[in-house]
C-alpha cells in the first residue's frame, strides 16, 4: 500500500467501490469541519508570523506568553479577556505597534506548542495581513513628495515600492506587518491593513 493523504490506496491505483467511497466521505467530513471551525472561531486579530489556522491556533496556544516575552518590540500582547475562545492568545495591533518583520522570528522560535510555526522559507511566504492602498487619500498621487511608507519598510522594495512619480506601489513580497500603514502621514492612513480572509 502506497501512502497517502487521507489513507492507503492500493499500489496499483485501483479503487473498490467501497474504498473510493470512504475517501471520499473522509474529504467531506474534513472539508465541512473545516467550514464549520471557521464559522464557530473566525479570525478576529492579527496573529504573530507563522501562526496556524485561526481554529488550529486557538487549539494548541496554551496562552503561555513566551512569544510576548520574545518580541523585540512588544508587538504581541494578549487577546482581551472578552475576545471568547481567544482570550489570552498572542496578538498583534499594528496601528498601535506593528511588527517589524525580524529576521528571527523570534515569536514563532519560542513557541512550545507548534502553535506558532517558523516558515521553513523564513519571511518569503508569511502574510500577516493583506494590505491595500487608498490612492486617493494618499499624498503622492496629488503630487506631493512624500514615499515614508517605502523607507520604512522592513521588507524593503520586494514589498513595498515607489513607481517613478514617487507613488507607492505593494508587491507580492508584502508580508501585511503594518509598518508601513502605522508611519503614512495621511489620517486616517492611506494603507489599510486587513485581517486575512476578513
Amino acid at each position: 500500500m502506497a501512502p497517502r493523504e487521507g489513507g492507503p490506496v492500493p499500489a496499483d491505483g485501483s479503487y473498490s467501490r467501497r474504498g473510493f467511497l470512504g475517501e471520499t466521505l473522509k474529504l467531506i467530513a474534513r472539508e465541512a469541519a473545516e467550514l464549520l471551525a471557521d464559522r464557530v472561531a473566525p479570525r478576529r486579530y492579527f496573529r504573530p508570523p507563522g501562526a496556524l489556522p485561526e481554529p488550529a491556533f486557538l487549539a494548541a496556544c496554551t496562552r503561555c506568553g513566551y512569544c510576548v516575552e520574545a518580541c523585540p518590540v512588544d508587538a504581541i500582547m494578549p487577546a482581551p479577556p472578552n475576545a471568547g475562545l481567544a482570550a489570552g492568545t498572542p496578538a498583534i495591533e499594528p496601528m498601535q505597534q506593528p511588527c517589524i518583520a525580524c529576521e528571527g522570528m523570534f515569536c514563532a522560535t519560542v513557541c512550545p506548542t507548534g502553535a506558532l510555526v517558523p516558515p521553513a522559507d523564513g519571511w518569503a511566504h508569511e502574510k500577516m495581513g493583506d494590505l491595500a492602498l487608498d490612492a486617493e487619500r494618499c499624498i503622492a498621487f496629488q503630487g506631493i513628495e512624500c514615499g515614508v511608507c517605502a523607507r520604512v519598510c522592513p521588507v524593503g522594495p520586494e514589498a513595498l515600492d515607489l513607481d517613478q512619480q514617487g507613488r507607492p506601489v505593494i508587491k507580492d513580497g508584502c508580508v501585511g506587518c503594518g509598518v508601513c500603514a502605522r508611519a503614512c502621514v495621511t489620517s486616517p492612513s492611506s494603507l489599510l491593513l486587513t485581517i486575512p480572509g476578513s
